[in-house]
């Protein structure tokens, strides 16, 4: 978005990070990643295009495309296509950029947008909230002539710090952390220094492996404000929260947990990349739990797994009824999207023998030597290929 670069610092090498620098790099970007921080430069684009080959790999490949619109006045980018946790369409991605005076054309598969005189401010009102279309509809709007107004916008924490990631280069949002964002647009950016705030779903999943297991851990640099709502119901099902000086540190408050109900909703709900992991550890608690997905149709593909290590799970629509189980047992598993393998993961800490999870290349794409991490903490983890 600026021809003066960016420098991103505390950016965890993920599977997923490697995938967006080849999708800047394929465009004319350089991206240098040997000093711990990430450098990010691109003085002009050599392309325009963002590759089916490139974008199937990750669908937030397409946040490139808000950014080229508005920077270069074109973008031809791959449709992603589905995905395995429900579809994902980018209509509101595109919806949000019309408003903006952009033209879309659907053809062979890709997204052809064009602004030859740059994109003007606009009044977008997203019907459901969406955290990558606010992304794509404010970094477009940074650039854009004239003001933008984003109302019913994504309230993540992710969509706060890229705020204040574009603040630091230049831009003019107001209204940051709330579901309506004035957006005043600039006609260039400048570098800035960015640090990037902690994963909360790699937090809570640690919490979470504290809570099922029985253990006493400390999560250094977590922030306990980021997890709030996924906090809040492992405090119901008997788990204590203590802040310290380097993060916040997470162990049963008393004996067994409890089963707690639990429903997925937009931030400042539970969070969705939440659910499978709270549902691990429900699968032990004593009496029952249900959970019930809002976000994604089809987010329940880790429960067939999970009743292959012995968890009592029936699944009726958006809803899951969980019976806690005295113990879980070891068995081969698959993996089938991110948050399903490392819920696995989890399972097989606190299950009975040897658990071998398989299809790991989804655990790398968000979460960084979590082997190690855990083994770190106790745990008895060996990775036996890549």
């Amino acid at each position: 978005m600026s021809s003066e670069g960016l420098t991103l610092e505390n950016l965890p090498d993920l599977a997923d990070i490697a995938s967006m620098a080849e999708l800047l790099e394929g465009l004319g970007a350089t991206v240098d990643r040997t000093t711990g921080a990430a450098k990010i430069q691109a003085k002009t684009f050599s392309s325009t295009e963002a590759p089916y080959d490139v974008v199937r790999k990750m669908r937030a490949s397409v946040l490139v495309l808000g950014p080229l619109v508005a920077r270069a006045g074109e973008a031809t980018v791959s449709l992603p296509g589905g995905c395995a946790i429900g579809n994902r369409p980018v209509d509101l991605h595109l919806m949000a950029l019309e408003e903006m005076g952009a033209e879309i054309i659907l053809e062979s598969g890709y997204i052809q947008a064009k602004a030859p005189n740059g994109l003007k401010g606009g009044r977008v009102a997203f019907p459901m909230v969406s955290v990558g279309a606010t992304e794509n509809a404010m970094m477009a709007a940074s650039l854009a002539d004239g003001e933008s107004v984003l109302i019913n916008a994504a309230r993540e924490p992710e969509i706060t710090d890229l705020a204040n990631c574009l603040i630091a280069m230049g831009a003019k949002i107001d209204g940051v952390g709330t579901d309506t964002l004035r957006i005043t647009g600039v006609t260039s950016l400048h570098h800035a220094t960015h640090s990037v705030v902690p994963d909360r779903i790699e937090t809570g999943t640690f919490a979470m492996a504290a809570a099922l297991t029985g253990g006493n851990v400390e999560i250094i640099g977590g922030q306990l404000d980021l997890i709030a709502a996924a906090a809040a119901k492992l405090e119901d099902a008997g788990v204590a929260f203590m802040e310290t000086a380097r993060g916040f540190r997470v162990a049963r408050a008393n004996g067994p947990l409890e089963g707690v109900d639990m429903m997925t909703e937009p931030h400042p709900g539970f969070p969705t990349d939440l659910q499978a992991q709270f549902m691990a550890a429900m699968a032990t608690a004593k009496g029952a739990s249900m959970v019930t997905e809002t976000i994604f149709e089809n987010r329940f593909m880790h429960v067939p797994e999970l009743t292959r290590m012995g968890a009592n799970i029936n699944v009726h629509g958006s809803s899951a009824m969980i019976r806690g189980v005295e113990r879980l047992k070891g068995a081969p598993v698959m993996a089938t999207d991110l948050r399903a393998s490392v819920s696995l993961v989890l399972a097989g800490l606190a299950a009975e023998g040897e658990t071998l999870v398989n299809r790991i290349y989804h655990l790398d794409r968000g979460y960084e030597r979590v082997e190690a991490k855990l083994n770190a903490c106790g745990a008895e983890i060996v990775r036996e290929r890549a």
